[in-house]
């Protein structure tokens, strides 16, 4: 259950956060979305779109903007749910969710206002961040590059190499994020391929790293308020996320990573949103052996 609004200094946030999770439990239905991980992430792409980005509807083309890129695509409706709620796109258009008429579909398209590259297979936008950062090195640019990664997504060797160049560059522009839900598709990391210690792991790979509460906005703000946390070392947060969060009869399942519910069923998801009963769910989830 999501925390009464209004009872903390980051109630603007949490107001928001709570819009977000409610566009993510709509668009699973008809169709379907990457709910449990969407639910993680969701409180990061407030905060960071709300708090640290330096970037705007007005500015989408900015060259001074700063850039966020979304490397675990699936998650893609709670950053649809973000941008529509920040003015990039109107919210009545999330209700395209995978129309033929629509570019809202399962990924990133930069088709989409606001969405900066295309993703979708896993372990490549750290690389295609690393290379905007260096970029921007090179033309002495004074923006910043983030990008958002899965911890499942860390079983891919792209993202170690991509740790590796930008620490041999001195990428101190760049920021990487892992959401640390603790599951991949329908299994524990750590049942699958161990992935702790992690924050020595990327240490040892040149980021500067930092451990925080991604669910909670006054550990965010102190977890990006110094940026870089190391002249000319990558920054890596480690943000500990719940998947399902907001939702607690979805919470940290692992069956319930990608779900297409019934209009009953997210009507009593939408109340648990807001503090309501669990819900009975029975609609079958993809399954993955």
């Amino acid at each position: 259950m999501i925390a009464p609004l209004g009872t903390s200094p980051h109630a603007d946030l949490e107001a928001l956060a709570l819009r977000v999770r409610e566009h993510v439990v709509r668009m699973a239905q008809g169709g379907g979305c990457f709910i449990g991980a969407s639910l993680s992430c969701a409180d990061l792409l407030v905060h960071l779109y709300s708090r640290v980005l330096r970037v705007s509807p007005e500015r989408l083309r900015d060259p001074e903007r700063d850039y966020l890129l979304l490397s675990k695509g699936h998650d893609v409706p709670a950053l649809y749910g973000t941008l529509a709620e920040l003015g990039y796109f109107p919210v009545s258009r999330l209700a395209n969710h995978l129309s033929p008429d629509d570019h809202l579909y399962w990924h990133p398209n930069r088709a989409i206002p606001g969405v900066e590259f295309h993703s979708g297979s896993l372990g490549h936008l750290l690389g295609v961040a690393a290379g905007v950062a260096l970029d921007i090195k090179m033309r002495r640019g004074g923006n910043r590059v983030f990008v958002v990664l899965g911890d499942g997504e860390l079983d891919e060797g792209s993202v170690w190499e991509a740790f590796l160049v930008a620490s041999a560059l001195k990428l101190d522009n760049l920021v990487a994020i892992v959401d640390r839900n603790e599951f991949q598709a329908n299994v524990r990391t750590e049942e699958l391929i161990p992935l702790e210690p992690l924050a020595a792991k990327l240490e040892a790979f040149g980021a500067a790293t930092t451990t925080v509460d991604g669910h909670d906005f006054g550990a965010l703000d102190q977890a990006f308020a110094r940026l870089p946390r190391a002249a000319g070392r990558p920054t890596a947060v480690i943000a500990r996320t719940v998947r399902g969060r907001g939702c607690p009869s979805i919470e940290a399942r692992a069956d319930r990573w990608f779900a297409n519910f019934t209009p009953a069923e997210v009507e009593g998801l939408l109340a648990e949103l807001h503090g309501g009963a669990k819900t009975d769910i029975q609609s079958p989830t993809l399954v993955v052996r």
